[in-house]
């Protein structure tokens, strides 16, 4: 039976997302800016109102910014629950997904809720890189593979199951790949 993955989804939305905001309030002070107030405007992406909210409006922003980490996370280690090799390379795994989490973010949840940040400048693309796959995706799949696998889940039996479970997929992909080129050549007669 499998334990609960609640505990690598809490510690490494913590980690991750202790690490990812702190990078935010440091270049927030760098170019002279109240951390509050960028706090705020992460609020906003849900709640645009929450610019005016104060306080209120900043602790909901390091709210939201937590709910988004911890959405991030969960996909990773559910992933890697399900797909173990993927504890086998937590550095490869680690930089895809932080990849994988920076195009989500940055091309698709932020352009569509802010469309002036679009496009973005190229060092905001490199920060962004950085924050994603060094603060995010490392951290993420590190902390995921120290708990999937004290668990017991060992990586190289799970690797074999998870290829043959892809061998079967494939084999039944292949059948209807055949049957449909069976009626394509039925059709063309």
């Amino acid at each position: 039976m499998r334990r609960s993955i609640w505990k690598p989804i809490v510690v490494a939305t913590l980690v991750c997302g202790t690490l990812d905001i702190s990078l935010a309030v440091i270049l927030t002070l760098m170019h002279g800016r109240e951390p509050a107030a960028m706090l705020r405007f992460v609020a906003s992406g849900p709640f645009p109102q929450a610019t005016d909210w104060g306080a209120a409006g900043s602790i909901l922003g390091l709210g939201v910014h937590y709910t988004l980490m911890a959405i991030m996370v969960s996909v990773f280690v559910l992933a890697a629950r399900n797909r173990s090799y993927l504890l086998n390379m937590p550095l490869r795994a680690g930089v895809a997904y932080g990849v994988i989490t920076y195009a989500i973010m940055n091309l698709l949840v932020v352009p569509l809720r802010f469309p002036a940040a679009w496009p973005p400048k190229p060092l905001g693309i490199a920060t962004q890189l950085f924050a994603h796959i060094v603060l995010v995706g490392l951290p993420t799949a590190y902390i995921t593979r120290r708990y999937l696998r004290r668990w017991g889940l060992d990586p190289a039996e799970a690797l074999v199951v998870d290829l043959a479970a892809e061998a079967r997929r494939r084999g039944a992909l292949d059948e209807r790949i055949g049957r449909l080129l069976e009626q394509l050549d039925r059709l063309a007669e």
